[in-house]
């Protein structure tokens, strides 16, 4: 069986119905958790056919997520998906994707391919970031380091096939429940951004964090912090905080992690897709 955790603030219903509705046609799915960091509470959330959390302050993307992943470890459900709002299921989506995950043990995170409104891929697929990774993709002409961030978003794998990768989005994260109890949730520190990379990360060191083009989705990927100064200082101020936990310049354990990911992309065997 499979919960869904899905965060709101100040979020449409519009928005969430089509989403909650989508997910009650896959028969493995279990528990849908709406779980509101809105300032104030919105009682068509709570007749949905889910289960309505209203935390009455914006606790941060993680830490909301923890009160519904928290009720998935202690009922022993299998698997926890996360997800954002602003996702569009594909008709096999759940059910492709639990499929690979039950027919690799292995595996502790799944993200499926994942697709614009317009059909473009978005390249989620990462190295482990350093600090000039993310200030290069924010800051400078795209034509003075464009091969920097194709490398970074690992476009040489042509996005085509299955793959072992260190941080994987958190628009979309299928968690393996026995694979949290051993890394843990989010780290409730971060309050938005650098949440999905900590625990894709922390993931990553204890089984296998997987990319499965086979699955997908259509994500409006809206990109707040391009768009909004403040969404921008918040963006910095915890991408300082990931990284006076993991390291800024010397991070031993990311560079191995990239070294290995880049080369296990360039030995896998070459597809006309």
């Amino acid at each position: 069986m499979l919960n869904v955790s899905i965060v709101l603030y100040k979020t449409p219903i519009e928005e969430v119905a089509p989403l909650v509705a989508a997910l009650r046609q896959n028969a493995c799915v279990d528990q849908i958790f709406l779980v509101d960091n809105s300032p104030t509470r919105d009682e068509r959330f709570a007749a949905l056919q889910a289960t309505y959390i209203f935390n009455g302050r914006n606790l941060g993307y993680g830490r909301a997520h923890n009160i519904a992943m928290r009720q998935t470890l202690a009922r022993g459900t299998a698997y926890h998906l996360v997800m954002n709002s602003d996702i569009r299921l594909m008709p096999s989506t759940i059910d492709k994707s639990l499929r690979f995950m039950q027919d690799n043990p292995d595996v502790g995170l799944l993200m499926p391919q994942v697709f614009c409104p317009d059909g473009e891929i978005q390249y989620l697929c990462k190295l482990l970031p350093t600090p000039f990774d993310l200030f290069a993709r924010r800051f400078l002409p795209r034509g003075t380091v464009r091969k920097r961030i194709e490398r970074f978003e690992l476009r040489q794998s042509g996005y085509n096939r299955t793959m072992d990768v260190p941080y994987l989005s958190g628009c979309f994260m299928l968690l393996r429940s026995e694979a949290l109890k051993r890394a843990g949730l989010f780290d409730e520190r971060f309050f938005m951004y650098p949440e999905d990379i900590d625990l894709s990360r922390r993931l990553h060191a204890n089984c296998r964090t997987v990319f499965y083009p086979e699955a997908a989705i259509v994500h409006e990927h809206r990109q707040g912090s391009y768009k909004s100064g403040r969404l921008l200082w918040i963006h910095m101020r915890e991408m300082a905080k990931y990284f006076n936990k993991w390291g800024w310049f010397c991070d031993k354990e990311r560079a191995a992690v990239n070294r290995e990911t880049l080369e296990a992309i360039r030995q896998m065997p070459k597809t006309n897709q």
